[in-house]
């Protein structure tokens, strides 16, 4: 049991979601000091994938927006109910959330629009009676027998065209070589959406996008509970020991704008190391240019889990997750328009004012494009005549509709022209070209977490022997949970926290739909309707 009197420290490599509820765990439950929490990141902002930046004049974007849960994601809203909100320091995170989804709730009237710019009978999921008994199938075959397959070598041709595959895969971005057990972790841990799954009633999203909502917000607590946060840092490597099957960290190696440092680690001094990322080497565009794929691993967050994994073999294997971008890869977009016509025009055609549709997907475009209109403002300080738009498009490779070329070889303008063209608004397309400025965003591993995969391909949060370290993010293995999701890395760092300090408290327990008979049984009627 680890002692957290004042001499304890803790260095946290990585200021995404999952360190920043670490450090939070470690303050609010562990009762380490603020001031003895050490946050290095290698960005100049914390915050990792849940970003969101920009200006009304130039242009805001967001890399994605996250669709949150009641359900689902405990241990996100155990950590947000007990962080206030900016605004208002009586008002928590979780309650300002809780509002917001109150005041306007999601009801998707558009989730599917077809060729012929039409609205899809969404509600209608298209599965025949061989699609049930694969999806059955699926659901009732131990992880250990499907091990490394594909989704598509468990599901005939059939279930591929239906509605169903076409909502479920562009709600949580699945693609057809993805990992089978992920698919399967997804339909458990999410079965109650089965029913909603057409108009998205289930999701909950944020008042504004996720940076200022919830990475705002956690950071100017931590900060007012003493945690260094040190930008600019990478930690490009960690020194081990290991006695009498002991694990010990004992020093971080560390680049500080090419000078090297080092971090020794006392006995008391714990280390919490993210590994990877899905947004590492983001590029962008705007509107005359295309987005670079980067293919050379500037971040450091693969090198250092790369240089770790060559020191032991339960480290898990990166090149698993990061040794296809093509398998990976897809591109998001952000509008910034400073006219409200294209809003008011996909109010009229969806029927859904902005804020309350969730997804549409454009189900035959040769991209898989879909987009969401957000309720603006979006962002901090969006002034009331400017408005957004964030879409994305999960086939990069394909020559689009409208523009012939692929999504990933496109300037903004044309990624726009493209949108239009599915939605059928062609005719103002000089008006909206005119007054929105769009960012484009490639991402070239967005979803290398849903890779297919074994046992040991990803690393447990507490190795075996490990006393002082643990290991956090979208790559490490949480049983039964699901990547993917900010709820993952939120209950690694929880877990993290909570065994290497000896705590008595209980992790909230995973969602299992299957123990509701009432959820599996408004599940049945949908799949059978």
């Amino acid at each position: 049991m680890i002692d957290s009197e004042r001499a304890t420290k803790a260095y946290l490599v990585g200021g995404g979601i999952a360190a920043l509820a670490a450090a939070a765990f470690l303050i609010r439950d562990g009762d380490i000091p603020g001031e003895n929490i050490h946050i290095l990141e290698q960005l100049p902002l914390a915050g990792g994938s849940l970003d969101g930046r920009g200006s009304p004049e130039a242009a805001y974007v967001t890399r994605g927006g996250r669709m949150l849960e009641d359900e689902a994601y405990t241990c996100l809203w155990n950590l947000l109910e007990t962080i206030p909100t900016l605004h208002d320091p009586e008002v928590s995170v979780r309650q300002e959330i809780v509002d917001f989804n109150r005041a306007w709730p999601t009801d998707a009237k558009a989730r599917l629009i077809d060729r012929d710019h039409r609205i899809i009978d969404a509600a209608r999921l298209g599965l025949d009676t061989h699609d049930r008994l694969e999806l059955t199938r699926l659901l009732v075959m131990p992880e250990s027998v499907i091990g490394a397959r594909r989704i598509d070598e468990l599901f005939s041709a059939h279930f591929f065209t239906t509605n169903f595959w076409a909502m479920w895969r562009t709600t949580f971005a699945f693609q057809n070589w993805h990992s089978a057990i992920e698919l399967k972790r997804y339909l458990l841990r999410f079965l109650q959406e089965f029913p909603r799954i057409h108009t998205l009633a289930g999701v909950r999203r944020t008042r504004l996008n996720q940076y200022d909502s919830i990475v705002r917000p956690l950071t100017a607590w931590l900060v007012e509970h003493g945690v260094r946060f040190e930008h600019g840092v990478t930690v490009t490597d960690i020194d081990f020991t290991e006695h009498d099957g002991i694990r010990r960290a004992r020093r971080l190696h560390l680049d500080r704008g090419g000078r090297h440092g080092e971090v020794e680690l006392a006995e008391l001094d714990l280390a919490f190391i993210t590994l990877g990322s899905m947004t590492a080497d983001a590029s962008y565009g705007d509107d005359r240019t295309a987005p670079e794929v980067v293919r050379d691993k500037r971040d450091g967050s693969w090198t250092l889990w790369e240089t770790l994994a060559r020191k032991a073999p339960d480290f898990g294997r990166p090149a698993v997750f990061n040794g296809s971008i093509p398998e990976a890869a897809w591109e998001s977009f952000t509008l910034t328009m400073r006219s409200p016509a294209l809003l008011k025009r996909i109010e009229e055609f969806s029927g859904n004012a902005p804020g309350t549709g969730a997804l549409m997907t454009f189900k035959d475009s040769p991209w898989l494009m879909s987009i969401v209109v957000p309720r603006p403002p979006h962002f901090d300080g969006q002034p009331d005549d400017v408005f957004t738009l964030w879409g994305y498009g999960l086939f990069i490779d394909a020559p689009g509709d409208y523009t012939a070329k692929p999504m990933a070889d496109c300037t903004g303008r044309e990624v726009l022209t493209e949108l239009l063209g599915q939605l059928g608004f062609e005719d103002l397309t000089d008006d909206i070209l005119a007054t929105t400025t769009v960012t484009t965003a490639m991402m070239p591993y967005i979803t290398s977490q849903f890779a297919r995969r074994d046992v040991h391909d990803r690393p447990r949060v507490i190795p075996h022997g490990a006393r002082n370290f643990a290991l956090l993010g979208q790559y490490v293995e949480i049983p039964e949970d699901v990547v993917f999701t900010v709820e993952y890395s939120v209950r690694g760092a929880m877990h993290a926290v909570y065994q290497l300090l000896g705590l008595d408290l209980p992790v909230p327990p995973v969602h299992h739909a299957l123990a509701e008979p009432a959820t599996v049984l408004r599940a049945l009627r949908t799949a059978f309707a």
